[in-house]
């Protein structure tokens, strides 16, 4: 008798002790559950509304984290801007005005077409038109580039060795744009050279306005066959922006051009021609236009020319033309033609090269991280 009763103790103790809540920790205080930040929403114009976190908008696209994806990457949501009818946003964030503002603060739901904006630090309330704001949250600098690389080679009955590298860095902030330019081009045939050229370049934009910035660049570049040994263009003037990210709509939404003109000291020392320098003109031109989902493929043109300003036949001009379409993630190919024309060249040399490059990459654009 004794043993059924210690058993059954024994018994009813160890259901006592898995019980549901005897292990459980202290529930969460009501003022804790309140404290946890409320969804930002966005409402489109076709009613559909979206809850969770926005990370930010650039070139007419908003992003919004959500909750419902079942992998990394696929919980965010994107919308373009027009589309938005109305916005919350619960914590403080920048938005970049049409006019070259930014604000810091939070968003509510205004009237039609608008959003009251609460400016942080002071609370100082304000009604912002949804086409007003140009962008939300973007980085501070944002970097954009690439570098590729092409490569050919023949054995046997002829021994052919052809290589390029191609780089290229932007930095652009709210005031400043540094841009890196850089090519290296190298051919010969049974080990004797029959290419050998480099290009680079640096310019850096102080941008007085949204648009309207002030440029000082410097370019360099070196030909085995033009009898060049190197040549150097320091530059300053006025440029202007004409067209940036989110200016148009659609497929022209990340279409961009610029252009710009200034005085520069030009020098070219040769190998056996007389050296020259003078002082010249100098104009440039870039256009970039990505297509079909952003950057998927991009069209780009850049032209950048020197004129003298006391012998109208020191001419030297040089552009590069090509097509950049995205393989994976940050893989990409590209096909480019550059042309170089010096007008009054040295004695034997011709006035004109031209280079066709079939390249393999890598790009990035951290404007696209969000």
């Amino acid at each position: 008798m004794m043993r059924r009763v210690e058993w059954f103790l024994l018994a009813l103790l160890s259901v006592a002790l898995t019980a549901p809540g005897v292990w459980a920790q202290t529930p969460t205080p009501p003022e804790a559950a309140a404290a946890a930040p409320a969804l930002d929403s966005v409402t489109l114009k076709d009613g559909t509304v979206i809850y969770g976190h926005v990370l930010g908008m650039i070139a007419d696209e908003l992003h919004i984290k959500t909750a419902f994806g079942p992998t990394a990457g696929e919980d965010i949501v994107k919308v373009m801007w027009p589309n938005v009818a109305k916005l919350v946003v619960n914590r403080p964030v920048p938005f970049s005005l049409k006019e070259g503002t930014t604000v810091v603060g939070t968003a509510k739901a205004g009237e039609p077409g608008a959003m009251v904006l609460q400016a942080a630090p002071m609370g100082t309330t304000m009604t912002i038109p949804l086409d007003a704001v140009v962008g939300m949250n973007q980085p501070a600098v944002i970097y954009t580039g690439a570098l590729q690389a092409g490569f050919s080679q023949t054995t046997g009955n002829s021994h052919l060795r052809n290589a390029s590298l191609l780089g290229e860095l932007s930095a652009r902030s709210e005031s400043l744009r540094l841009t890196i330019l850089g090519r290296y081009i190298y051919g010969d045939n049974a080990n004797t050279l029959i290419v050998r050229n480099s290009r680079g370049t640096i310019k850096l934009d102080f941008f007085l306005t949204k648009r309207l910035y002030w440029f000082a660049s410097a370019y360099f570049e070196q030909d085995t066959f033009q009898d060049l040994k190197l040549r150097t263009a320091l530059a300053t003037g006025p440029g202007y922006q004409f067209l940036d990210r989110g200016d148009l709509s659609g497929i022209l939404k990340d279409m961009t051009l610029w252009a710009e003109a200034g005085a520069a000291y030009f020098n070219e020392d040769f190998k056996l021609a007389n050296d020259k320098s003078s002082t010249r003109g100098r104009w440039a031109v870039k256009w970039n236009w990505p297509l079909w989902g952003g950057d998927q493929v991009s069209l780009y043109h850049f032209q950048e020319g020197f004129q003298s300003l006391a012998n109208a036949k020191d001419l030297y001009l040089t552009a590069d033309t090509g097509l950049r379409f995205k393989i994976w993630g940050g893989l990409v190919s590209g096909f480019q033609w550059t042309m170089r024309y010096n007008k009054n060249p040295p004695p034997g040399v011709s006035d004109t090269d031209n280079l066709y490059l079939i390249t393999l990459g890598y790009s990035f654009d951290t404007s696209r991280k969000q």
